[in-house]
């Protein structure tokens, strides 16, 4: 694998988006990021795209990297304004953050295509990858809690988390395609990456749209690798509720768990040092292993990360 080789990254949330911003490092415009719209919502009559906007904010290195999400040095005078109106304010959105959402909302309402608008917007902060919306059409992840069905935001933030899931869905999803850029890029692969992203509402909604998974399989038939990342460290999530999720929904919460997951769809699996002990169970899988430092506390731990896996398929 050289870094002059295409690659693309699967990826949602903020594990894919900072081993996006490694793999950007090391490939530059020979990268492309195909991310999850599952979380995407409608606020304030807006249509936000929290997993597009991390991946953009952090390729594009203007994300706040201490919340993981939004801009650096963002302010909310507008989210305090809307408050003093009487607006619901669990799902802020940060000044210079609106300005995403006010252009997308207007060009897709316009009649564009959302990858057409995203791939300019990316154009105008200078990101070099690609990233593209894993599909046109609406998707909305929904989580079956102790309370019903709720909208994956509704859990996530309004929650915080805290209900147990016992089941997920994608509404839309069967009237969903794989857009023509996506498939090309799948097409024109020479690695595919699966993101230490949560395995249910960031990878799942990816696959699950019609044509990803074919495109998938197809570039594996012509020998194209696909190397999956753990984003479970020691039985821990890195960030949020995979951990939580592989449990309720009946995995076992580990590295392990997460690369049983992967069978079928991945040839090679990343785990981390901590849990070097578990890579013969998961060879035992069919999937060769990697172990190393997953951790990407900084952007050297995220280069070093996206260097392993780029050498990944030279192994063994």
């Amino acid at each position: 694998m050289t870094h002059q080789s295409r690659t693309v990254l699967l990826a949602g949330g903020v594990g894919g988006a900072r081993l996006g911003h490694g793999l950007q490092a090391h490939l530059g415009d020979r990268l492309t990021v195909v991310v999850n719209t599952g979380d995407d919502l409608e606020r304030h009559g807006l249509l936000v795209s929290p997993d597009h906007d991390t991946v953009m904010y952090t390729l594009a290195g203007i994300d706040n990297p201490d919340w993981g999400w939004g801009i650096e040095g963002e302010t909310f005078a507008a989210a305090e304004m809307l408050e003093r109106y009487g607006e619901e304010g669990w799902f802020r959105l940060g000044d210079r953050d609106l300005a995403t959402h006010i252009v997308r909302t207007a060009r897709v309402r316009a009649g564009e295509r959302l990858t057409a608008v995203c791939l300019d917007l990316q154009r105008a902060l200078g990101v070099r990858a690609a990233i593209l919306p894993m599909t046109d059409a609406p998707v909305r992840t929904e989580v079956l809690t102790e309370d019903g069905w709720l909208e994956f935001q509704e859990y996530f933030v309004h929650r915080h988390q805290a209900p147990t899931v016992s089941d997920l869905r994608f509404s839309g999803i069967d009237a969903a395609a794989a857009t023509p850029e996506v498939v090309e890029a799948v097409a024109a692969s020479e690695l595919l990456v699966i993101a230490p992203s949560n395995p249910f509402v960031s990878v799942r909604p990816i696959l699950a749209v019609t044509g990803i998974e074919a495109a998938i399989q197809a570039a594996r038939a012509r020998a194209v690798p696909v190397v999956a990342v753990s984003g479970i460290v020691g039985g821990k999530a890195i960030k949020g509720p995979a951990d939580r999720m592989l449990v309720s929904l009946g995995h076992e919460s580990s590295a392990l768990g997460v690369a049983r997951l992967y069978t079928g769809v991945a040839d090679v699996f990343v785990l981390d040092a901590v849990d070097e002990a578990l890579a013969p169970a998961v060879e035992a899988l069919g999937l060769r292993t990697v172990v190393t430092d997953t951790i990407m506390a900084d952007d050297a731990g995220r280069a070093r990360l996206a260097s392993a896996v780029l050498a990944a398929t030279s192994l063994g």
